[in-house]
């Protein structure tokens, strides 16, 4: 079983071929749509490919459980869910163009 610690390793699996295949099939059985908008009864679907033109990104295939954690779980189907942009980044605590907001609204002393 391969380990994803190092960037180095991580880029060399998302790199693969068994990756591409299997984000893929991910993507289909999602029907290229973010699951965490479907869940709150929104829609947002991934971008057309226009001839000609760079296709811009939307989605990403996330897993549920991390492969550095989980290497086991590094090509499993089940441990994917497809994920817009926004909702991929909520989940990993990137928060851009706004400020987090604050635990408490107390004023420090």
């Amino acid at each position: 079983m391969s380990e994803y610690k190092t960037e180095a390793q991580k880029k060399k699996f998302y790199r693969s071929g068994d990756w591409e295949s299997l984000r893929q099939q991910a993507l289909d059985r999602d029907n290229h749509e973010c699951q965490q908008c479907k869940r709150e009864g929104e829609v947002h679907v991934d971008s057309k490919k226009v001839e000609g033109v760079r296709k811009t990104i939307e989605l990403n295939v996330h897993h549920k459980y991390e492969i550095e954690d989980y290497p086991q779980l590094a090509l499993v189907l089940d441990n994917l869910t497809t994920l817009c942009l926004n909702c991929h980044n909520k989940i990993h605590g990137r928060v851009f163009g706004e400020q987090k907001r604050k635990r408490w609204d107390d004023e420090m002393w």
